[in-house]
């Protein structure tokens, strides 16, 4: 991205903001204009002192009117001044913090309408977005802010200087001239220099970012294994590189800063052997107060170039840093598609027919897989860990769309459906479900966003949650994110049950819950699933018996499918899934223990 294309694109975010920016630039104007009283004062009161001196009728008090008028204008000055950069940087920062805002919001706005596929790649990790986002708004809000802020007022302080300058005298304006290609072509070649290695730290930001992220969530992993030194030895190497290529970038700033300030005083030299040489030669207009005149000008002019290499910094780390937000902002294939397709009742009626699918990380997840579910009915998915039984629910609630194939939701194509209007009518619940930072009535009412606190109380005690929260100090006021594993999966079947779709997928609801809670929780679900299309997920005999139609799945083909009992006496996948359940829950041993315990009760 060039400088050109970013401020193209910030043009949309400034516009808005119009009137404050037109106040800013004219607040730099009047800026600009009195920095250039302090040279003219001196070139004045030097020239009128000197007079004074060689006079013959020199007097105390006319000394003392001199200093006077020159002390009162210098303070007015000031006192000007100080309004005006505050004014200046009141409005800039408002423009500044205006125009984040606007960059924050815009692309959370467009991330959430982004399908799942997106937030599925390598590259698209939690905490490398994150870092893309927060470092692209605050880099182009910042450079915002350096232009109309810094950047402006020192190039119309340096035009003015200069004019001054041309206007006094000649010879003078040509030579202050001169030294200013000599600092942009130094500011040029540090740009270049510099270019990779900023780009460079944009890739070690991310990877920080989101490793540091990735060790705080696998935290109880980490110290159970007792691997602390291995993810400490990671985040050494990564930290090693990244202050590697910091001082690198800092080594180079310096050696050009060291250039331009040899630069600069070459320069200064130069303006004084040259104003030194057209007083002694007596040339028209050049006095000692002159002299001053040119070496303050010329300092107005250098002043704020030599201050460029810190804006140009910033812009350059807003090129790299826009050029990955901007990625973000304009990924529009990334867009969720929705169709218009509304009806007045959904039914439930789901059928893929040959349907392929592969993850954007390039796994192939299902083959040619068909299959039907019935409005009504329970269906069942099972299969071993990764045989693709997420990956269909996912499908059917259009998270991803098929490589090949056809999906229908009651005789129309799920395309053509409209995705919002789907989802409302369907209820999700994961094995792990998420849940937000804010109290235990709030997680719930997610589920329903106008529920009134009637409902909120009768779904969580459809989710056996009720008893434990009314427990709690400050009851539904609980911060929900301190409850446990099993109690925030309540929360999030609670979330389900206020919901109340006609269609619910089960991703296995219940196995991060104790079987005392999980009975419970059957119990609540066996309920909710009457007279509803249901496909359930799960690993537990009781939910897969229940089920009307079971579908075997095994590396992304469907194997079996049919109701459970059949199914059983068929044998193969589905035989195989239940029979390990079953010596895995160890029954032949609890029928005994439960056969014995009712024998001695009786």
């Amino acid at each position: 991205m060039t400088l050109f294309q970013l401020f193209k694109r910030i043009l949309p975010f400034v516009k808005p903001y119009r009137f404050l920016l037109l106040a800013t630039l004219s607040l730099t104007l009047l800026g600009s204009l009195l920095a250039q009283v302090n040279a003219i004062v001196l070139d004045r009161a030097v020239d009128a002192i000197n007079a004074l001196v060689g006079s013959p009728d020199f007097s105390w008090s006319k000394a003392a009117r001199i200093l006077t008028v020159v002390s009162v204008v210098l303070l007015l000055k000031e006192v000007l001044r100080a309004g005006i950069s505050f004014g200046q940087s009141i409005s800039g920062e408002k423009l500044r913090i205006n125009i984040s805002q606007r960059l924050s919001l815009g692309v959370v706005e467009r991330i959430l309408r982004y399908r799942m596929a997106f937030f599925s790649r390598s590259d698209n990790a939690p905490g490398m977005l994150q870092a893309r986002i927060d470092q692209g708004a605050n880099s182009i809000s910042r450079t915002i802010q350096n232009f109309f802020i810094s950047l402006l007022p020192m190039i119309v302080s340096s035009v003015l200087a200069l004019i001054l300058i041309f206007a006094a005298n000649l010879y003078v304006g040509l030579t202050a001239l001169a030294i200013v290609p000599i600092y942009f072509w130094i500011t040029s070649l540090q740009t270049k220099k510099l270019k990779s290695s900023r780009k460079n730290m944009r890739g070690f930001n991310e990877k920080r970012s989101g490793s540091i992220m990735t060790i705080l969530q696998s935290m109880s992993v980490v110290k159970s294994f007792n691997r602390e030194e291995i993810e400490l030895a990671k985040q050494t190497e990564l930290q090693k590189g990244y202050y590697s290529n910091q001082m690198g970038i800092r080594r180079a700033s310096f050696g050009f800063e060291a250039l331009k300030s040899f630069v600069n005083q070459t320069g200064t030299v130069l303006i004084i052997i040259l104003t030194s040489y057209l007083v002694l030669t007596g040339y028209p207009g050049m006095t000692i107060g002159k002299i001053m005149y040119h070496i303050m000008l010329f300092s107005n002019v250098t002043a704020p170039i030599s201050q460029l290499q810190r804006i140009f910094d910033d812009l350059n780390d807003a090129l790299i840093y826009a050029e990955g937000y901007f990625d973000i902002v304009d990924a529009e294939a990334e867009v969720e598609p929705s169709g218009s397709y509304r009806p007045q009742k959904v039914k439930g009626d789901f059928e893929m027919k040959g349907v392929d699918f592969t993850y954007p990380n390039g796994t192939k997840a299902l083959h040619n897989v068909s299959l039907k579910v019935s409005s009504g009915k329970i269906t069942a998915l099972v299969g071993l860990s990764g045989a693709g039984k997420s990956t269909i629910v996912n499908l059917l609630d259009k998270f991803y769309e098929p490589d090949s194939g056809s999906i229908t939701l009651d005789g129309v194509d799920l395309r053509e459906w409209d995705t919002e209007y789907l989802r409302e009518n369907v209820g999700l619940v994961l094995q792990k479900n998420h849940i937000f930072d804010g109290t235990i009535e709030e997680n719930i009412r997610y589920g329903k966003p106008d529920a009134t606190f009637e409902e909120i109380v009768l779904a969580a005690k459809k989710a056996s949650i009720y008893d434990q929260i009314v427990a709690l100090p400050k009851g539904f006021d609980s911060e929900a994110t301190l409850l446990s594993g099993g109690q925030q999966q309540r929360i999030a079947i609670a979330r389900m049950f206020l919901k109340n779709p006609p269609i619910i997928f089960l991703d296995e609801p219940t196995a991060s819950l104790d079987a005392i809670a999980t009975e419970q929780i059957k119990a609540a679900i066996d309920e909710i699933k009457k007279e509803r299309t249901v496909i359930i997920v799960s690993h537990s005999i009781s939910q897969i018996i229940d089920s009307e139609m079971v579908y075997a799945l095994k590396e992304g083909r469907v194997e079996q499918s049919g109701d459970p009992d059949s199914l059983y006496r068929k044998g193969g996948v589905y035989k195989d899934i239940v029979d390990a359940s079953a010596r895995s829950l160890n029954i032949e041993k609890l029928s005994r223990t439960i056969s014995s315990a009712s024998e001695e009760s009786r």
